[in-house]
């Protein structure tokens, strides 16, 4: 379970319960898929302005490959992605979350659709290395604000806290 101290963090209250829930659901998820399964849903519910919510995780046998796993949305063709390409591969790569605001003034963006006009991608870490990331897009010019980055944030240290918890998680495909 991470230690989210709640009282330093200045979330509403849907987003500070769903970190309570995935707190619980990484306590008894039977794989890394379902972990991410039920994160996807609950964030794909609760937050209507974010049109697609899904996880990248780096391949084990190439770590220099993003694999797409659990999401909800419309269906992307990018299901490998180099790492230090388009957003997701920038994020990976250094390490640190990535805000666009307008994707079609970022040159790096990979286009999945054309109704997405923002993205969010946050590094999810595990033993002080980056494993994968969570991916959202919205259809709203400059939808995340600094709420959806710490809430975002936080959720990336239940997943990378459930890795090292578990060092037998792999992808499935």
């Amino acid at each position: 379970m991470v230690e989210l101290g709640m009282s330093d963090i200045q979330l509403g209250t849907t987003q500070k319960d769903l970190l309570i829930h995935f707190n619980h659901l990484a306590i008894s998820a039977s794989s890394m898929t379902r972990l991410q399964e039920s994160i996807v849903q609950a964030i794909s519910e609760k937050n209507t302005y974010y049109n697609w919510v899904g996880f990248y995780m780096l391949w084990p046998s190439d770590p220099e490959i993003l694999i797409l796993g659990p999401f909800i949305g419309e269906p992307t063709q990018h299901v490998r992605i180099p790492v230090g390409i388009g957003i997701c591969g920038v994020a990976a790569a250094s390490g640190k979350t990535v805000i666009v605001d307008n994707v079609s003034d970022d040159l790096r963006y990979l286009a999945c659709s054309l109704k997405t006009m923002s993205e969010i991608v946050v590094p999810i870490f595990a033993n002080g290395k980056v494993i994968g990331e969570i991916d959202i897009d919205s259809d709203a010019v400059a939808a995340f604000n600094g709420d959806d980055r710490i809430f975002l944030e936080q959720t990336a240290c239940i997943v990378g806290a459930y890795a090292e918890g578990h060092p037998e998680w792999t992808l499935e495909m």
